[in-house]
């Protein structure tokens, strides 16, 4: 028990300190790429402030999520609260929509009004606030994926996918800067509507996660073939009749029947089960629950 309490404080640890390093960090860069775009009079180094913003909010999201979502099962909740951290990463998709369609929209604009004339071009500062933006955020989306990947965290995941697209967006904002101060001062919109669309695809992958491990989808072919070829190595294991899994949050729930030789003892046939259970719990970590089924069989084991 003192073991798992261990686990457990260090995962909580974990927790808070990637929140606490994408918040901080967050903050400070969406006030300096504000600064800078004012100052430097790049609409896409404001746009990309924004972004830095929403990562923000973002962050906080996953923090409450993956800490509501460790939470152990109770009566109202017999089968536990991952899904919580689902609906994370449902909130953390949208929040990315919106985002990127506000900085769409904005970018469109300054594109169709056709007054290229009047844009002025970006300073020098909000070339320098890109360069320093790609290099901070891609180094916290790795962070956030090493962290997240030790965690089995999908919100964690999603966040770090969300620093890595204001990376993206910053890459077009250092073209558009770039290229407006050049003498193409149009492009420091177009360069809005690219991270418009970095961020919106983004934004699909992390939904259509979400809605996938709400709705109860398998874990594909490739899982359940290798975990059949795993349960058919178990002892006395004749075959296996049926085999279900489903996803719950980062968990997966397997339904599973086999057969055994009809001849042994009721307590024997258990003893199979039991066996497949447990092993099953242990080396495939991810499992939440495994519900087995004896059917009996004339064959030999």
């Amino acid at each position: 028990m003192a073991v798992k309490s261990k686990e457990a404080l260090n995962e909580n640890a974990i927790i808070k300190q990637i929140s606490l390093v994408g918040i901080i960090g967050n903050i400070v860069l969406c006030a300096f790429k504000m600064f800078a775009g004012i100052v430097g009079k790049s609409g896409a180094m404001v746009s990309d402030a924004v972004h830095s913003l929403s990562d923000v909010f973002a962050t906080f999201i996953a923090f409450l999520g993956v800490r509501m979502s460790k939470k152990g099962a109770d009566k109202a909740h017999p089968y536990g609260h991952e899904r919580i951290e689902c609906i994370a990463s449902l909130i953390l998709g949208l929040v990315l929509l919106a985002t990127g369609l506000g900085i769409g929209k904005v970018g469109l604009q300054n594109i169709f009004s056709g007054n290229y004339g009047q844009l002025t071009a970006p300073g020098a500062i909000a070339l320098i606030a890109a360069v320093i933006s790609i290099a901070v955020k891609e180094t916290m989306y790795w962070y956030t994926r090493h962290y997240a990947k030790i965690l089995n965290s999908a919100a964690f995941m999603a966040d770090a996918w969300h620093h890595r697209s204001d990376a993206f967006s910053s890459i077009g904002s250092l073209i558009g800067i770039g290229g407006a101060m050049l003498g193409f001062p149009v492009l420091d919109a177009v360069a809005s509507v690219i991270i418009c669309l970095f961020i919106l695809k983004v934004a699909f992958d992390i939904l259509l996660d979400a809605v996938k491990k709400m709705i109860d989808t398998s874990c594909g072919d490739e899982y359940e073939n290798r975990l059949e070829e795993y349960i058919l190595k178990q002892k006395d294991v004749v075959s296996v009749d049926l085999l279900h899994t489903r996803m719950f949050g980062n968990k997966v729930y397997i339904d599973l029947e086999i057969s055994v030789n009809g001849n042994k003892t009721f307590r024997e046939a258990h003893a199979v089960a039991e066996n497949v259970h447990e092993n099953v719990e242990k080396d495939f970590p991810n499992t939440k629950h495994v519900m087995v089924h004896v059917n009996p069989t004339e064959q030999m084991s």
